[in-house]
């Protein structure tokens, strides 16, 4: 995740403060200090480093603080909430008008930023809400804009409108409307052109669209690799052309994440979404409670959560579940908790939810569960016959030698699977109680780790 490298040294940073009994004025200047180091190097505005730790110290050497029973916590508890009030204390969510009234919304960057595929991302979004959305092909400049959107719309089963490129995109915006009123679309989603650099041409391009056509919503989207250019941008942005809200694209990539820190303190403006990968789900809403909690090392439960009942299937759920109690369950279920792992978006994302886990022993467990080895167990199981994967108790020698020949692995590797597997049984045996009785199923809603 984009905060890996700001996550580790907030966390060390924290530890030295637990680890101390009672904390001087001088110790908390002494952290904050640290702090301040690193989010100036994850590349956090300036002036919203120097306003969050005057923040934090003005409340951290409060008597009620300095005097507690565990001062270090409460410091820690400080930084968590000046951090979600420096990203906006709420949730804002993208405001529709009321019943089946249009809402229009423009959609606005520069060139790179992944706005086309976030435009078709926020469409799924809001046809799972049940709305009727139409993606506006408008960017009649960059080659093969156009047939991007209508790909991507086609994979999310939503209607793709478009003029072609031979028309200015303020009339292609005026005839969607009118294509959107008489077929009940209730949501229009104009995808407009970028640059790669803010111009006047495409300013003036954006104010005559919304001059022309009633948009209720315009939409940044800035790429969060691109750090404090992401917030000049929007700051320029939302002077030009006015913005209601900001979506971050690549959080999930190698960057610094200073942006999603920077944005609302500098321009005022909500950070809506958050772009985590490149499949056309990949698009989370932003809470900033929760990506507080992830930076500090906290974990996000909730959303883990969230991704997991979003992909599993009830019925799939509980069956497992109940294979799960019982000690029965097969390397099919393995096959299947395997393939969940890579719906939420791989075995990475899904440790970056986890609490206390991060920096270095995200990085051991990373090597332990890497991709290739992933592949070669998923080859392994492949290699074993129906019957065997129903029934891992038939797997005697000659089967071993014959699935490691089908698999392309040394036997030492399906010996190790085979063990591997008998023993997660064995555990699970054991802790019948640790799946809980959760409203829908476990103590995590319907997920299920893999083994």
């Amino acid at each position: 995740m984009a905060f890996d490298s700001l996550s580790e040294k907030l966390q060390n940073v924290f530890k030295n403060l637990r680890s101390k009994g009672r904390l001087t004025e001088a110790d908390v200047k002494a952290a904050l200090k640290e702090v301040k180091m690193a989010l100036l190097e994850a590349d956090v505005n300036f002036k919203v480093v120097k306003q969050f730790v005057k923040s934090v110290q003005e409340r951290a050497i409060g008597a009620d603080v300095m005097n507690g029973l565990n001062p270090g916590q409460m410091v820690i508890k400080i930084v968590n909430e000046e951090m979600i009030k420096m990203m906006g204390s709420e949730t804002t969510e993208l405001k529709l008008r009321p019943g089946q009234a249009t809402t229009i919304i423009m959609m606005v960057g520069l060139q790179g930023a992944g706005k086309t595929t976030t435009t078709a991302k926020l469409a799924g979004k809001f046809k799972l809400k049940g709305k009727k959305p139409l993606l506006v092909a408008c960017d009649v400049y960059r080659p093969a804009a156009i047939q991007q959107l209508q790909v991507n719309g086609e994979k999310q089963g939503v209607e793709v409108f478009t003029m072609g490129d031979g028309h200015k995109p303020v009339n292609i915006a005026k005839a969607a409307v009118e294509h959107a009123a008489k077929n009940g679309n209730n949501v229009v989603i104009l995808d407009t052109a970028g640059r790669l650099h803010v111009d006047e041409d495409m300013m003036d391009e954006l104010i005559e669209i919304k001059e022309n056509v009633d948009v209720a919503q315009t939409v940044l989207v800035v790429d969060a690799m691109t750090g404090q250019d992401a917030v000049n941008v929007a700051s320029t942005f939302d002077e030009k052309i006015g913005i209601d809200g900001v979506i971050l694209t690549k959080l999930d990539g190698d960057t610094r994440g200073g942006a999603a820190l920077s944005i609302r303190a500098v321009t005022g403006k909500p950070i809506l979404y958050a772009g985590m990968g490149e499949k056309l789900s990949d698009l989370e809403q932003f809470y900033p409670e929760r990506m507080a909690s992830r930076i500090l090392g906290m974990g996000d439960v909730l959303t883990l959560i969230e991704k997991a009942q979003a992909e599993m299937d009830d019925e799939k759920a509980a069956e497992m579940e109940k294979r799960f109690r019982k000690a029965e369950f097969t390397f099919n279920d393995y096959l299947d908790s395997m393939s969940q792992m890579k719906k939420m978006g791989g075995f990475a994302n899904v440790l970056s939810m986890m609490p206390g886990i991060g920096g270095a022993q995200m990085k051991q467990i990373e090597d332990a569960m890497d991709e290739k080895k992933m592949a070669r167990i998923e080859a392994i199981i492949y290699s074993m016959t129906p019957a065997e994967r129903g029934d891992p108790n038939l797997i005697n020698p000659s089967r071993k030698r014959r699935i490691a020949a089908g698999a392309g692995v040394d036997i030492s590797e399906v010996n190790r699977l085979v063990k591997q597997f008998e023993q997660a049984r064995k555990m699970m045996k054991q802790m019948p109680g640790m799946m809980g009785k959760g409203k829908r199923g476990g103590k995590f809603g319907n997920f299920k780790f893999p083994f």
